[in-house]
């Protein structure tokens, strides 16, 4: 790990969604050098499903020898985010970081992303950032350090980052135009710099999104707490830069980054917005690209499509039935082009070529030599996501339980 070297001792960081993940990890480590932290963030009270509150986090942070203000901030509400600010100016006499961490995903294609989503993540990412920055920039700029640390990507123009969630690329690079074009405002007075993960971090939206066994394949939010460290104890003429947390950490000098894997030595997942990322999935079995779109005409009765769906009838059972409840069409192109259908919804289950008696909740789109190594498990349902060789229409959550079926049918060797 980067060690602390106290350069944050004394100093405020306004830092928002700072309840849990990294966020959090990022207000900790800077909290062992007895920096002041405002933990702007929603959740008050226990969630059902996502760790901790601003309560816990301030304890957290005291624990580690920081003074903390927990503040309850929508970072969409103006008023909320004037308040938290005037809070922190009243309670520490200043602001001297702000840390823009907070942020909404939703991975939909255009007609799947209700308006209601692209608000949420327009408003957070893009709106939430712009307008915190804007009220904390008056206090930043008496500061003897001042930064702005952005947790957005490099602009990849890249298509592939586009075209399967669209809403959320146009948010998150919106962080990350926040960054280009402050940076130069405000060059020779504020340090405004963006930080993006090489690999996926283990978070508790990682867990939502990637399913069960998808932490193995990360890094511990460390490596970002560590990164955002280097880049905030760097002096204001480190500005205008699209940081990678490993590549940093690297040019500070850190060699082992066994010690940030959740399972050290385990395959990572690459992160989005990184073409980099794309070579590694092609590296891991993703084939280059789509072929022909697929047939609506009902599968060959022979070949490795069939063989792969008696793999799967001879695993599902009630069980597994009632654990997912969902109906699944796959839309197969390439040599093997063709409809099939997995219906887990369903008596005991059934699968077969042909579109399903019921809608389907979820429509998955794909070459064929794709679905095949997909199931036997070459080639990881996020990975083949992330690299546009996976396309997902409807329901994500059931989704995200098919890997457990695929993950059942790989430990039965079959």
């Amino acid at each position: 790990m980067l060690p602390n070297t106290g350069k944050l001792a004394g100093l405020t960081l306004f830092i928002t969604g700072a309840s849990r993940g990294i966020g959090k990890a990022i207000a900790l480590k800077a909290a062992r050098d007895g920096a002041n932290i405002v933990i702007a963030a929603k959740t008050a009270e226990p969630h059902p499903k996502l760790p901790g509150t601003i309560y816990t986090a301030a304890k957290e942070v005291e624990e580690a020898g920081g003074r903390a203000l927990p503040c309850v901030v929508d970072i969409r509400d103006e008023r909320q985010v004037g308040e938290a600010v005037q809070k922190t100016i009243e309670k520490f006499g200043g602001i001297d970081i702000l840390v823009n961490n907070a942020s909404a995903i939703n991975l939909t294609g255009t007609v799947a992303t209700p308006m209601k989503k692209v608000d949420l993540m327009l408003g957070i990412n893009l709106r939430g950032t712009y307008m915190t920055s804007k009220l904390v920039i008056p206090h930043l700029l008496k500061s003897r350090s001042p930064h702005i640390l952005n947790l957005a990507p490099p602009i990849n123009l890249n298509p592939v980052w586009f075209k399967n969630h669209t809403a959320y690329t146009m948010a998150k690079y919106g962080m990350s135009m926040c960054v280009l074009g402050m940076a130069e405002e405000f060059r020779g007075q504020i340090a405004v710099n963006a930080l993006w993960p090489k690999t996926a971090i283990q978070t508790a939206a990682m867990d939502m999104l990637g399913g069960e066994g998808v932490g193995k394949q990360c890094r511990k939010v460390d490596i970002m707490a560590d990164a955002a460290y280097a880049i905030l104890t760097s002096p204001t003429d480190f500005t205008g830069n699209f940081a990678v947390d490993e590549d940093l950490l690297r040019e500070r000098g850190v060699q082992d980054f066994n010690q940030y894997a959740v399972q050290p030595g385990h395959p990572l997942l690459p992160d989005f917005f990184l073409d980099e990322a794309l070579e590694h999935l092609e590296k891991h079995g993703a084939t280059p690209a789509f072929k022909a779109p697929a047939s609506a005409a009902a599968a060959s009765s022979a070949g490795p499509i069939e063989a792969t769906f008696d793999m799967i009838r001879n695993v599902i059972n009630e069980e597994v039935v009632q654990s997912t409840r969902g109906v699944y069409q796959f839309d197969l192109s390439g040599e093997h082009a063709g409809v099939w259908f997995l219906d887990l919804k369903s008596s005991s289950g059934q699968v077969g070529p042909g579109q399903p008696a019921e809608k389907a909740d979820v429509i998955m789109a794909m070459d064929s030599s794709d679905f095949t190594k997909m199931f036997s498990g070459q080639l990881k349902p996020t990975m083949a996501f992330m690299a546009g060789k996976l396309r997902i229409k409807g329901d994500m959550t059931l989704a995200i339980k098919l890997e457990k079926l695929m993950s059942r049918m790989n430990k039965a060797k079959l």
